[in-house]
């Protein structure tokens, strides 16, 4: 399987949008977003677009707009999102997304969540701000947190578990709120474990 990861812009409201991706155009889809201290860059340097090529996944990590080498847009977050799936043909994505991303990812989920196959949420902040909409929400998810992380509780889980009824926790010892870069190969576990229930079934 191809491994080799393309560094690629696509436009998108007169912007240029930066983004690496591995593995096969057609097959089943994964969108890394980041945090803010880290980039689309993050995971190709943990080696995450390499394994999930390896494993036959389309691995897509994204440069949020006014991050890494993405410009500046004007579009709302979901907005971004949506345009962004369909430019780039994503079809029914898992969506990977720590930390300062939950500013995307979960309004996204709450407008758009129908049209993905799953969320794993990495720390990402906004739980409390968005948890009326969040609720009932039953698309399959994944939280994940590092026991140490300072920045979002692991409480949070807990609360994210309350309100969505198809999501469940892996907490990862000795890990802050990179978790994916302390704990790197146990994250890649239980990535891969909720991608093949999730697609493979």
């Amino acid at each position: 399987m191809d491994r080799k990861i393309t560094s690629q812009y696509v436009n998108l409201e007169n912007a240029r949008i930066h983004y690496l991706e591995a593995g096969v155009t057609n097959s089943n889809c994964v969108l890394f977003l980041h945090g803010a201290s880290f980039s689309a860059q993050t995971w190709e340097e943990i080696g995450t677009l390499q394994l999930l090529a390896s494993l036959g996944y389309r691995g897509v990590a994204l440069d949020i707009p006014g991050y890494g080498l993405s410009q500046r847009i004007s579009v709302s977050p979901q907005g971004f999102l949506l345009e962004l799936l369909e430019l780039l043909q994503l079809e029914r994505p898992v969506i990977v997304s720590p930390s300062m991303s939950g500013n995307y990812s979960l309004p996204f989920v709450i407008e758009w969540g129908d049209i993905l196959s799953g969320l794993v949420a990495v720390a990402p902040v906004g739980i409390k701000r968005y948890r009326e909409q969040l609720t009932g929400i039953e698309l399959p998810t994944l939280a994940i947190w590092g026991s140490n992380d300072r920045i979002v509780s692991p409480e949070l889980a807990d609360l994210l578990l309350e309100l969505m009824p198809n999501a469940r926790k892996v907490i990862l010892v000795n890990a802050g709120h990179a978790c994916y870069m302390r704990a790197t190969d146990e994250f890649h576990e239980h990535l891969i474990q909720f991608l093949e229930e999730i697609y493979k079934g």
